[in-house]
This record gives structure tokens, sequence and C-alpha cells, in this order.
């Protein structure tokens, strides 16, 4: 049935009787497709009879449908076209793991950064209404982990009060309990205390055991199911939470129950003003080992066994490295407390958090907050280690910057998956933090190349008690270790050679940099290769090294504009010294998804590009210098 599906109209053609063929092929298809490619599948097995109904109540793409975060919307994929495609899931060429505007024109925002999606619904229904078009509806599918961040809120605060409420504008809360692990706040408490009142529940089963005897699912018959009069919806009260904002609610209803979504949606889609629809999922429905996974229910998986559930052994890793780290450092400093944004398994913690259960906070999908608390607990005398994925970061500059740097308090803040991710598209690549956080006064900046100067970097940046601190470190195995073979001030030499060359390399670019000097070697180059270790403040020692050498050239894991090499050439400019510098990383653009090693390979980052660039630089010094000694 799924094959004949190539756009929302033939969803809508289908017979109510045969939605569940349908649901359970689309699940049989995820399961198969993230198997192989890894990507995220619990999200998507809990919303696809919500999805479905969304499809056949909406008129996608004249009706926009906001996903966030994106990453469940696999299913909205299938419906719209792509399903013979999934193949291809999270593949160079192929289908990105989240909404992409180039794939469909049913995508778009392309968003990954959750809380997103209403203030975007917002900003579509003031623009729609402005232009006249009020037929179209916006509908923002939101999970309840992400109304853990504030900005989900300033964006519900400012849509109850719009001036014009004259337009479809129906908000889906996908409430499933879970972010990436439980939901964690005031506000999931709230729900998961509506979620499992025995009363609720009882009134699910009278809908599961009677909706079948009525021929059709009529507005008497579905104000009865949901509690829509008053008095029965104070049973519940989850609706004072929004309506005491002025927005309409309906629900709670069972996500997992088309029919009864489809008449909630059309109700909605009717009412032409602001409407919250309480939906409730079960992440990872309708695949046991999903279900039955404690962690997070599958949310993001490697490669596994369809049979069995069973994931592909993955190799020690960087956030292995961190994390045990921090267990160690834990039990030597009582000081020590973790902060995470509902990522504690993701970034490293989660064994942390079973060793000191009263020094961990997370603080759900509050980025924001989080470094600012981290401040609070500064100021109160424990050392906080906020760990966060390195494109998070972005989120909470300001914090970092006027509450946490003006104060010099000693938070120290790590930063996984940094540099290239690949998988997961250009709003998952860590390639700004090095640019962004130059302009921070007082920080400063470690940058990792293996395993052993991890765990060396980050007793350092926690031993700092008068300054901000960022480790960063990429996704990944943690690689074998690059043992330095002498010492420049505070920056390790991993290779010594005559004054051609001195290549400054980045963290994990340190093993592409001493293959390319190996390779300039070969054609009558001799480079010099250090780790600076510390990339901000850069050590004074790289200015004498540099003035010893005909070029510098400077490789990271990072967008170009502003980052190490920017600073290493800033620091060269200062003491007077005219050595070109030429700066290798990222290119300012939007990657398309890839495995790592291609995108590295697509951008210049390989050996033999490094090789290639730094040999015709050099011959163009050479050259300059023959034809102008005196220079």
């Amino acid at each position: 049935m799924l094959a004949s599906i190539k756009g929302p109209r033939d969803v809508k053609r289908l017979r109510v009787e045969e939605l569940p063929a349908l649901a359970a092929e689309i699940r049989d298809l995820c399961v198969a497709a993230v198997a192989k490619s890894g990507g995220h599948l619990g999200p998507n097995l809990g919303v696809v009879e919500l999805t479905i109904a969304l499809h056949r109540i909406f008129d996608s793409p004249r009706d926009r449908i906001l996903w966030d975060t994106g990453h469940q919307a696999y299913v909205h994929k299938m419906l719209t076209g792509r399903a013979s495609d999934f193949a291809t899931l999270r593949q160079g060429g192929g289908l990105s793991g989240y909404p992409s505007q180039a794939e469909s024109e049913h995508d778009i925002i392309e968003n990954s950064h959750a809380s997103t999606a209403l203030s975007y619904a917002d900003g579509l229904a003031n623009a729609y209404a402005l232009r006249g078009e009020r037929d179209r509806a916006v509908v923002a599918v939101i999970g309840d982990g992400a109304l853990t961040g504030g900005m989900a809120w300033e964006a519900l605060n400012n849509i109850a009060g719009r001036k014009d409420q004259d337009h479809p504008l129906v908000i889906v809360v996908n409430d499933n309990g879970r972010s990436y692990s439980p939901t964690i706040g005031g506000l999931a408490s709230h729900l998961s205390a509506l979620r499992t009142n025995q009363r609720y529940e009882d009134v699910l089963g009278f809908v599961k055991d009677n909706l079948t005897k009525v021929p059709l699912v009529g507005p008497p018959v579905y104000d009865t199911l949901h509690g829509i009069k008053k008095g029965v919806k104070d049973i519940f009260a989850p609706q004072a939470m929004f309506e005491d904002l002025g927005l309409k609610y309906i629900g709670p209803i069972d996500g997992h129950d088309t029919a009864i979504v489809e008449a909630a949606l059309a109700k909605a889609k009717a009412f032409r003003r602001p409407v919250i629809v309480h939906v409730i999922t079960t992440k990872g429905h309708g695949y046991s080992p999903a279900e039955n996974h404690d962690e997070d229910c599958f949310h993001s998986p490697g490669v596994f066994d369809p049979a069995t559930g069973q994931e592909v052994p993955k190799p020690y890793s960087w956030t292995n490295v961190f994390g045990d780290e921090m267990v160690k450092l834990g039990k030597e400093r009582d000081d020590i407390v973790a902060i995470t944004a509902a990522m504690l398994h993701p970034v490293g913690l989660a064994d942390f958090a079973e060793s000191y259960p009263d020094r961990i906070y997370d603080v759900g999908i509050a980025e924001q907050h989080a470094l600012t608390s981290a401040a609070g607990l500064a100021l109160g005398g424990l050392h906080p280690v906020v760990s966060l994925y390195a494109t998070f970061l972005n989120r909470a500059f300001d914090q970092l910057l006027m509450d946490v740097a003006l104060h010099r308090l000693p938070v120290t803040v790590t930063l996984d998956r940094s540099g290239v991710t690949g998988d997961d598209g250009p709003s998952h690549n860590g390639m700004w933090d090095l640019s962004i956080l130059q302009v921070i006064p007082g920080l400063r900046i470690a940058v990792p190349r293996d395993a052993d100067r991890l765990r060396e970097l980050l007793r350092e940046a926690v031993r700092v008690d008068d300054a901000p601190t960022v480790v960063r470190f990429p996704k990944g195995p943690a690689g074998a270790a690059l043992e330095a073979v002498g010492k420049l001030g505070e920056m390790d030499v991993l290779r010594s050679g005559e004054p051609d060359v001195l290549i400054v390399a980045v963290g994990p670019m340190a093993a592409v940099c001493l293959e390319a000097a190996a390779l300039l070697d070969a054609q009558g180059i001799s480079a010099t290769v250090v780790d600076p270790r510390w990339v901000k403040p850069l050590d004074e020692a790289l200015v004498l090294a540099a003035a010893a050498h005909k070029l510098v050239a400077v490789v990271e894991d990072n967008g170009r504009v502003g980052a190490v090499g920017d600073a290493v050439a800033r620091l060269l400019r200062d003491a007077d010294v005219d050595i070109p510098v030429r700066t290798y990383g990222i290119p300012q653009r939007f990657l398309d998804h890839a495995k790592r090693p291609k995108i590295l390979s697509e951008i210049g980052l390989t050996p033999q590009d490094l090789a290639r660039n730094i040999t015709e630089a050099v011959a163009k010094r050479t050259a300059m210098l023959e034809n102008h000694p005196a220079r």
C-alpha cells in the first residue's frame, strides 16, 4: 500500500479500514531503513498515526506542517512521495534525516534545534493573514520535550496575544513523556500526572471499547469522549495551563487512534483560532525493542539487527572517554557538578549521574538556562561542567558571555560532536564554536587531539578557578594516541622539521596534519607540526616558531572565518612577524549530510589536499623571496 502513496492526496483516498495496514507498512519501512543507516527511530514510530491524520485533514503543501524537531518527520517524508528513497536515508546524496526544502515542497523548515517551530508558525500565520490567504492553515507539531525550551513559551505567549486571530493555527503537542530521555521539569511533571491518571485511562478504555459501535465520530460523540464539557475536563485539568494563556485546548487524545486524531484535528482546523491539540503517544510504538528500551526508546540508534533490535557494538568514543573521566573527577572533587540539556546519555553523563545523583542537573531543552544556572552554581562555590553538543552552544552564547565570562566564573563547557559530524546534516555540524567563542574575554578553549589529551585537558580545565573554560571534541571513535616528540612553550611538538612550514594542527586534525607532513617531506618540503592544545589564548611561543619558518599553515575542524587560523594571523601581526598564514578549515556554508570522511574530502581537509595546497603556497612564497630578497 505504501508504494502507491505518491503524496497526501493518495493518503486522503484511503478508506478508514485501510489505515492500520498503512501504519504497519510505515513502521516496517522505518525499522528497516534505520537499521541500515542509523537515525531517529523511536520518535518516528510514535507519530505514525498522527502523521497519517495530519495529511488526511490538512492540505500540504498549501497548509503548512512544521515539525519541531525535524527528527520526527520520517513518516511525513514517506507520505509526501519519498518512501521509495528511504534506502538512501542519511547517506550522501540521499534523503536527509530532517526536513529538507531541496527534497520536497512539503518541507518548509529544516530545523533540528528544538523549540523553534511555534515561532515559525506565528510568523507564517501572520504572513498569510496579511496576504489575505486566510484559508491556509499552519500546523506546528511539537514534542513535550521541546516545551521545556523557553523559546516555545515565548511563542505561545505571542500567539495567544495576536491581534488578528481569524486564521487556523493548530499546535499539536505530541506528549510521549520523553525528548531523548524522560522529559524533565515542572511541565513534564504536570503532563505526566495527567498521562498516568487512572480516570483518564478509564475514559480512554471506554473510547476504545465503544467507538466501533458508533457509525460516525460526530460532534456529540466527540464532545463526550474527549471531555469538552468543562466539568469532565476538570477531572484532568491540563487545559488550564494553556487556556490561561488564552489558547483553546482539545485533549488529551489517544495519538495512536487515527479516527480520534482526525476528529480532533478537523475540529481544531474549523475553529479558525489558535488551538492546542494534546496527543498522547508512545515513543517507539509498534516495535517492541524500541518500546522496551529504557534509555531512550531507540531515539537515535546506530546500525542494528531489525529482528532483535540488537545494536552493532560501537567503538570506544570521545564521548565514552569524557564520561569515564568525569566519574573519576567526581570521586576526586566533591565540588564538581554536571549540567546537561536533555542529553544525559548522548553527552556521556549517565555514569556520572548514577555515581553522583545529587550532583547532576538535567534542565531540559534549555541551553540558555543551563549556562546561567551554571553561573549560579559557580557563585555558590561549585565547579559546574556543562555538557552540550557543539551546535547547541550557539543558543547560549549571550549567557556564556554576559552571565559567566563577565563574572570570571569557573564554569567548564564541554562540546561534544564538534566539527564535521556528517550524517545529521547542516544543523548538527559543530563548525561555529571556535569562531563565536573567540570574542569572549577571558575564556580559555582547549582542543584535544586524542583520548589521552581529552583526559589531560579536561583536568586542566576544571582546575581553572578564575575564568570559564571550553573543551571541544568530535563525534566517533577516539582513535590512537599521538605522542609529542617535544614541547614548544605549552604546545606539543608532534613532528620536528627544518624551517620550511609550521603546521598548527588543531585537535583531532593532528593525525591528518602528520600524514600531510610526510607527503610534504617526499616533495622535499620539511614541516614542523605542533598541537597548541589550548587555542585561546594562543601560546606566545608560537610567534618565535612562526618567525623561523617560511609559511604557517593552520588546520582546524571549524569554519575558517574568525577561528583559530585568524587568531594565529592576528597574533603574528600584533608581534610584527611578517610570515604568511594559510588557514585550512570548513568553508562558510551549510554542508550537506554525508559521512564525515566524505565531507572532509569534499572540502579539502585530507592529507593529500593539504600537502598539495601547502606545496603550492611554499612555491609561491619561495618565488616571491627570490624575486624580492629584501622582503
